[in-house]
């Protein structure tokens, strides 16, 4: 098998401030995002030796960063300003229990006063990079 190299790139930026379980769970609801709307991201169903099937996944990897509130507040800025692919997650989401609810807590605030914890983007690999400039690559 030959290692392949996307045109495209799948990043999470997360802020670097959060307990490792919200790491986590935010880079779960974030890339959900991303699988239920772009179909082009996802690869085809997995099926083992015996015949069992799976679900498909991400057809390429997806890389997670984490970086201070500044910077997640740029790439975001830097993301919806190129037109990427974008998905976000507040901290407001903490204290919701439910999508609706969770979707009115984003409606209530305005683009740039979002208290973005996680961000997720999608689209040509350059221009990912230029817009997770300055976060790192999570350890």
């Amino acid at each position: 098998m030959e290692n392949v190299r996307f045109d495209t790139k799948i990043a999470v930026l997360l802020r670097d401030d959060l307990p490792v379980w919200q790491r986590l769970n935010v880079t779960s609801f974030l890339v959900s995002g991303l699988g239920t709307m772009l179909p082009e991201v996802i690869g085809e169903p997995y099926e083992d030796a015996d015949g069992t099937a799976y679900l498909p996944m991400f057809r390429q990897p997806v890389l997670v960063f984490e970086a201070g509130k500044e910077t997640l507040q740029s790439a975001h800025s830097k993301a919806l300003a190129r037109g990427l692919h974008t998905a976000v997650f507040t901290s407001d989401l903490f204290a919701t229990g439910h999508d609706a609810a969770n979707r009115a807590a984003v409606r209530a605030v305005g683009t740039d006063s979002l208290d973005l914890v996680g961000l997720a983007v999608y689209g040509p690999r350059n221009v990912v990079d230029k817009v997770s400039k300055g976060a790192r690559m999570h350890p």
